[in-house]
C-alpha cells in the first residue's frame, strides 16, 4: 500500500476529493496526528498533478476510506478543554485596550486586564467588594478620619523580584497627579491634600501633597478631609504602583507617549504578569510567581481576545474558544434562557449608558434643544426591543442603589413637549435644524440603539441624525479632543457611591468631555465631598443630580445590566454590583 500511494502515476478527480475530504476531517481534530496529516497533504498536492489512471482506483479507495474512518475516532479538543488541562482563562475582552498604563487609560477594556496585572494597598473582597488587605498588609486611621498609614507587606515583589516599597506609591501617586500627564482620572486622587492644586498647577512641591514616605514599608496618606468611601475609592486601578525604572528608561515621570507599557517587559506586582501582546489578535499574562500571594493562585495565566463583533464572540463561546464572553447578542438572549440557561449570566452592573452632548457647539449649546433630544427618546422599547437582558429605563443619571442613594430628579418623555421646545429654540417641526452626527463605537448593540434612536428623532421631531461608526481607540480620541457632536458613552462605576457618577461632570473633570459646566454643580459636588453625615450627603447629590437633569447635560438611555455567556468550568466567578473579579480568585475546575 505504501508503495502504491507513493508512486501513483494518474489519478481522478474523485480520488483526489476523497483525499481532501480525509484531510479536512484531520484538520477538524485534534492535533494528535499532525505527522499524518501533513504526509495526506503532501500526497493531495502531489496528486493534483497526477492524471487518471484506473490501476491505483481499488487501492486508492480503501486506504482513502481507512482514513476517514481513522480521522472519526478522533475526538476533537477545543481551546477551552485544553486550557482546563493548562489551567489558562480564556476571555473576550470586547475590543483592543488601548494601553495598559494605569495612569493613562480610563476604559472597562482596559480594567479587566490591570486587574490581573497590578495590585494597589487594598483591593476588593471578589463578593462584597469591601477593602481588604492587598499590598498594604494592614492600616491605622486617625480619629478625624483624615490620615491613613498603610503598613506594607514586606514579601510583596514585583514580578522582577525587586521589592514593593513605599517610594514606588509615591512614585506613582507623584506621576499621576502630574499636569503635564493630563490624566483623565487624576481627579480620583484629589481627595489627597493639596493633590488638586499640584495637578493644577497652582502648587509646584509634591511634598505638599498629602503623601508621606516613613520608611520603605510604611506609607502615610493625608487627607484634606474625611472621605467615608476612601479605602473603596483606592482599589482602583488608578492608585497603583508602576514601576519607576521602566516609565523613566524611556522618558521623564510626565512624558504621556512614551508607550514604556509595549517597550520594556511589563514588570507587575499583581497575580500575573505580561507574557505577549499581539495587537487585534491575543493579550496574554502569566502567573506572577513572585507575587506576595501566588500559593493561592489557581490559574497559570489568562488569555484576552479582542472581539468586538458580538456574534462572533457567540459563536467563539460555543465552539469551545472562550470561557467567558464580554456580551452576548441581543436576539440570542432568549435561546440560551430556553436552552442552555448555565451558560448565560445576567447580573447586576452598576453603570448607565447614555449620550454625550458637546454642549460647545451650535445647535447643542441650547438648553432647550438638549432637552427636546432627551424628550423624544421612547426608552422602555429600547430596553424591551433591542438589548433585552433586563436592563431598565433611565431617566436620571446615577444608577438605583449607588451606595443605598436613589435620585429623585427625572427626565420625562413628552413629545409634545420636546416639539415645543424645538420650536422655541427656531427649529419648528425640525426645519432648518442642522444635520447632526452621532459617534458610535464598533458594536451591533450600540449600532441598533443608535438606530432607533435616530428613527425617533426622526419621526418625532423631524431632524436629520447621520450615525458615525469608528473603532474604540480613534472613538476615545474623539470624544477626548471634543471632535464629535452626539457619542455613545458609558459610564460604570468605579466604586459603590454616587460620586463616582456625579462628580465626573464637575467643570474641571478629566472625564467630562461634554463641555457643559456650572459652578453652582461644583460647588454642591464639593461639599457633599466635605460632609460627613450620610443623609445630609445625599440630599446634596440630590440637589447637583436634579440641576445635571435641568441642564440636560447627557441624555440616560438605560441602565446596565452585566448580560455574558460563561463555561462551567469557571469557578468563584462572582457577581457584584461593579462587576469585578479578582482574577486571584477564579478556578477552573
Amino acid at each position: 500500500m505504501k508503495q502504491l500511494i507513493k508512486h501513483p502515476q494518474n489519478l481522478s478527480w474523485h480520488w483526489i476529493a476523497l483525499f481532501r475530504l480525509c484531510y479536512f476531517g484531520l484538520n477538524l481534530t485534534t492535533d494528535c496526528i499532525p505527522k499524518l496529516k501533513n504526509k495526506i497533504y503532501k500526497r493531495i498536492l502531489y496528486f493534483d498533478s497526477l492524471k487518471k489512471n484506473s490501476q491505483w482506483s481499488h487501492l486508492l479507495f480503501g486506504s482513502t476510506l481507512f482514513f476517514i474512518f481513522f480521522t472519526i475516532g478522533c475526538q476533537p479538543i477545543r481551546p477551552v478543554d485544553q486550557a482546563l488541562n493548562d489551567k489558562i482563562l480564556l476571555i473576550g475582552n470586547g475590543t483592543e485596550p488601548t494601553d495598559i498604563d494605569p495612569h493613562i487609560v480610563t476604559g472597562l477594556t482596559e480594567h479587566n486586564i490591570l486587574i490581573g496585572l497590578l495590585e494597589g494597598l487594598v483591593i476588593p473582597n471578589p463578593v462584597t467588594l469591601q477593602p481588604e488587605p492587598g499590598i498594604a498588609k494592614s492600616w491605622d486611621l486617625s480619629d478625624d478620619g483624615k490620615q491613613y498609614t498603610f503598613y506594607l507587606r514586606k514579601n510583596a515583589e514585583w514580578s522582577n523580584g525587586e521589592s514593593v516599597t513605599a517610594n514606588h506609591f509615591s512614585f506613582s501617586f507623584k506621576r499621576i497627579l502630574s499636569p503635564m500627564l493630563a490624566s483623565e482620572y487624576a481627579y480620583m486622587l484629589y481627595p489627597l491634600k493639596n493633590a488638586e492644586a499640584y495637578h493644577k498647577g497652582k502648587i509646584a512641591d509634591f511634598n505638599k501633597v498629602g503623601v508621606q514616605v516613613i520608611d520603605s514599608h510604611t506609607l502615610k496618606l493625608n487627607l484634606s478631609q474625611a472621605v467615608p468611601y476612601f479605602l473603596s475609592l483606592i482599589t482602583h486601578f488608578t492608585w497603583s504602583p508602576v514601576y519607576p525604572p521602566n516609565v523613566l528608561k524611556h522618558g521623564k515621570i510626565h512624558d504621556r507617549a512614551t508607550h514604556w507599557t509595549r517597550k520594556s517587559k511589563f514588570v507587575s506586582n499583581g497575580p500575573f504578569t505580561l507574557k505577549n501582546w499581539k495587537i487585534w489578535d491575543l493579550l496574554e499574562l502569566e502567573k506572577n510567581q513572585n507575587y506576595w500571594d501566588a500559593k493561592k493562585v489557581d490559574l497559570e495565566g489568562i488569555r484576552f481576545y479582542p472581539i468586538d463583533n458580538q456574534n462572533t464572540e457567540e459563536r467563539a463561546f460555543r465552539a469551545g474558544q472562550i470561557h467567558v464572553t464580554n456580551t452576548i447578542p441581543p436576539h440570542k438572549i432568549k435561546s440560551y434562557q430556553e436552552k442552555n440557561k448555565e451558560s448565560l449570566r445576567i447580573d447586576p452592573d452598576l453603570g448607565v449608558y447614555y449620550y454625550l452632548l458637546n454642549t460647545t457647539i451650535k445647535p447643542l449649546d441650547d438648553i432647550r434643544v438638549r432637552k427636546a433630544l432627551n424628550m423624544a427618546i421612547d426608552r422602555k422599547s429600547i430596553v424591551e426591543t433591542i438589548t433585552k437582558g433586563g436592563q431598565e429605563p433611565a431617566f436620571n443619571y446615577t444608577p438605583p442603589g449607588a451606595g443605598g442613594y436613589q435620585a429623585h430628579a427625572k427626565i420625562k418623555e413628552d413629545i409634545s413637549e420636546a416639539k415645543k421646545l424645538l420650536a422655541e429654540a427656531g427649529f419648528p417641526e425640525g426645519e432648518n435644524f442642522p444635520s447632526l452626527e452621532l459617534l458610535f463605537n464598533t458594536s451591533e448593540s450600540h449600532k441598533a440603539i443608535a438606530e432607533a434612536i435616530q428613527d425617533m428623532w426622526k419621526q418625532n421631531l423631524g431632524i436629520d441624525i447621520s450615525l458615525i461608526n469608528k473603532d474604540w481607540k480613534i472613538y476615545l480620541k474623539a470624544r477626548k479632543e471634543k471632535d464629535y457632536q452626539i457619542a455613545r458613552a458609558s459610564w460604570i462605576g468605579d466604586y459603590n457611591d454616587p460620586n463616582t457618577f456625579l462628580d465626573m461632570w464637575t467643570s474641571d473633570s478629566g472625564i467630562n468631555h461634554s463641555g457643559w459646566g456650572m459652578k453652582e454643580y461644583d460647588q454642591l459636588i464639593q461639599a457633599a465631598t466635605q460632609e460627613s453625615n450620610p443623609k445630609e450627603r445625599f440630599k446634596i447629590f440630590q440637589n447637583a443630580e436634579k440641576m445635571l437633569m435641568e441642564e440636560a447635560a447627557c441624555i440616560p438611555i438605560y441602565f446596565y445590566k452585566s448580560v455574558y455567556l460563561i463555561h462551567p468550568n469557571v469557578s468563584n466567578w462572582n457577581a457584584n454590583i461593579l462587576n469585578w473579579h479578582p482574577y486571584k480568585h477564579v478556578q477552573l475546575k
